[in-house]
Order: C-alpha cells, then structure tokens, then sequence
C-alpha cells in the first residue's frame, strides 16, 4: 500500500505541472485548459475514489477553467489531504 501512496504523490506532482504549463505560452496556454480541465478532473476522479475524488474533481475542474488560477496544485493537495490530514 505504501508504494500505491508515493506513486499517486508522483503522479499528483506530475499532473500539476502539466496544468502549469497553460503559463509557458501566456495567451495560447490559457486555452489549452479548454482541454486540459475535463481531462485533468477524468484522472484526479480516478486517482482519488469516492468523496474526496468527486469533490478534488470539481475544485479541480473550476480552478482548471478560470484565467489565472493554474498555480494551484490540486492534485498534490488533494494526495495531502488524503494521506496526511484524513488519516491523522
């Protein structure tokens, strides 16, 4: 179980920086979050299961869609709440 933890922290890490990359090209990228939203919430749904995945999947999705916001690394939260506050 323990590799199944640091994995999904790897991949957590690894998807936020893919969102990231919307601020590499400045007007381009923001649109690639046109694809990058439903398809970043699609796999935080699946990394996370039940209620913590639906609801990082909607924060997700609306933090994906707005100008702006990229920066914020809700998948790695996500794997932070799951794994170092809930299981306190």
């Amino acid at each position: 179980m323990q590799d199944n933890k640091y994995t999904l922290l790897i991949m957590s890490i690894a998807f936020d920086a893919i969102g990231m990359l919307s601020f590499t090209i400045p007007v381009i990228g923001e649109f690639s979050d046109v694809i990058w939203a439903p398809l970043s919430t699609y796999f935080l749904t699946r990394m996370f299961a039940g209620t913590i995945g639906k609801i990082g999947g909607m924060v997700n999705f609306i933090e994906e869609a707005l100008p702006g916001v990229d920066i914020i690394p809700t998948f790695t939260l996500t794997w932070i709440y799951k794994y170092l506050i809930k299981d306190v």
